[in-house]
């Protein structure tokens, strides 16, 4: 019996990884600010699953804990900091600038996870827990279509969305391999990503009052006018 509820949860948990990689699929391949924070969300929820069926087979109260702080940092506060914070314009109707097009970026996020795949083979070989057979392959698959996202995206909030991405990334492969980080760890983890968030985010607004972008390329050129002193 027990033997079949553990084949049950790691296939939910083996599923659940399916979903993961497609919202990081889905934060590429979406044009708007609002449509790549609700993947986030989804993506966030999902992995607060993983923690929940990964910390219920393995009895660790951390993990069932990790997940509900996860819910409730990335869930639901870093999106109300973020749509508090800034203009109504540029989080429901801006459309993001990117160097390459969605389908060029779709084949891109596509051979990064199997980069990943690769990358881990050699590590997962080496275990038997089907859960990190898993969760390694596509939490490097996460952490690295972040790191792409950072690259590809030119405005302010979608590469914090990538750096958002990575560290989720990085989160479903550790829940994986360390089921006893303390609570501390995960409270102290959840407020700097708000933090984080939340500088973003009054930057972000306060940079499109005084200068009407939030294009990197844009305000990598400006230059601060000279001063003399008197």
């Amino acid at each position: 019996m027990a033997s079949a509820q553990t084949q049950l949860i790691e296939g939910l948990n083996a599923l659940d990884a399916g979903l993961i990689l497609l919202t990081a699929f889905g934060m590429v391949a979406t044009r708007q600010v609002q449509g790549v924070m609700r993947f986030f969300i989804v993506q966030s929820i999902f992995l607060a699953i993983s923690a929940f069926l990964i910390g219920f087979n393995r009895g660790s109260i951390h993990l069932i804990a990790l997940g509900v702080i996860t819910i409730g940092a990335k869930a639901i506060a870093i999106p109300l900091v973020l749509k508090r914070t800034l203009p109504n314009d540029l989080y429901e109707r801006r459309e993001i600038n990117q160097v390459i097009n969605i389908p060029s970026s779709l084949l891109l996020a596509l051979l990064l996870a199997i980069a990943a795949e690769f990358l881990v083979g050699p590590l997962v070989s080496v275990s038997t827990d089907p859960v990190v057979h898993v969760n390694l392959p596509i939490g490097l698959a996460g952490i690295l279509i972040g790191a792409y996202s950072l690259v590809a995206r030119r405005e302010a909030i979608p590469q914090l969305v990538g750096i958002l991405a990575m560290e989720n990334g990085a989160f479903f492969a550790g829940v994986a391999i360390a089921s006893d980080l303390p609570l501390i760890a995960e409270f102290a983890i959840a407020i700097d990503v708000i933090l984080i968030a939340v500088v973003i985010g009054v930057l972000t607004r306060d940079i499109t009052r005084t200068v009407g972008t939030t294009e990197a390329a844009t305000m990598s050129e400006l230059k601060e006018e000279p001063y003399e002193w008197r």
